[in-house]
């Protein structure tokens, strides 16, 4: 699967790539929070669509814990990387794609669970996305997301809409966590937990089913 031809925003994910494993493995307990989270929703035979994997940091923690991954991202940089870190860990059953999540190869009602971490506030049509997510979900099937809701941090978020007009970062949406529930329910889901994470002042942990 492969997405063409770069644009703007790939582009920008690709430059960020080098130093993105780093930013990740960052904030230790916020990361290990989601990674337990993780682990506690999905089953050995699970087949996992990670959407907007960047250099597969959590799809590396839970693929010992499910049957296969497909991890899709739009920058071919950091499909590189997750390739590679794939490789260092010694995992076989994560299948890394440069692609979109509207890619005809991913075929409806195949994935039990689709994790969408920290990528809603950086997309043009959240709910367009999420409408194509529940068609990629089996009967059943879980979205695991994690968000930050900027439109709780006003300042901040002002701020990188100012940063974003001058190109140097991708437009946020400014979520807030009302905001986000509402476009995951319209769109046909059952949030069944919606949560601060612990240690964080905007990110919320949303799961919900199809």
């Amino acid at each position: 699967m492969k997405q063409e031809p770069i644009n703007k925003t790939e582009a920008f994910w690709d430059k960020m790539a080098k130093n993105y494993d780093r930013e990740e493995r960052s904030d230790v307990k916020t990361n290990l929070s989601i990674t337990e989270k993780l682990k506690s929703l999905v089953s050995p035979s699970d087949a996992v669509l990670d959407f907007a994997c960047g250099t597969g940091f959590f799809s590396t923690k839970i693929a010992s814990s499910v049957h296969h991954i497909d991890a899709i991202d739009i920058a071919s940089k950091m499909i590189e990387r997750a390739k590679i870190n794939s490789e260092l860990h010694n995992i076989s059953n994560i299948n890394y794609h440069h692609t979109n999540i509207f890619d005809e190869k991913l075929k409806p009602g195949t994935y039990d669970c689709i994790m969408a971490l920290y990528i809603f506030h950086l997309l043009e049509d959240s709910p367009t996305t999420i409408q194509r997510i529940k068609e990629l979900l089996k009967s059943g099937g879980k979205l695991i997301s994690v968000t930050p809701c900027m439109g709780e941090k006003p300042f901040v978020y002002n701020l990188l809409s100012l940063i974003s007009r001058l190109g140097l970062v991708p437009k946020i949406k400014g979520f807030k966590r009302y905001n986000l529930e509402q476009i995951i329910k319209q769109n046909g889901f059952e949030i069944t937990i919606s949560e601060k994470l612990v240690g964080t002042s905007n990110q919320y942990y949303i799961v919900a089913n199809k």
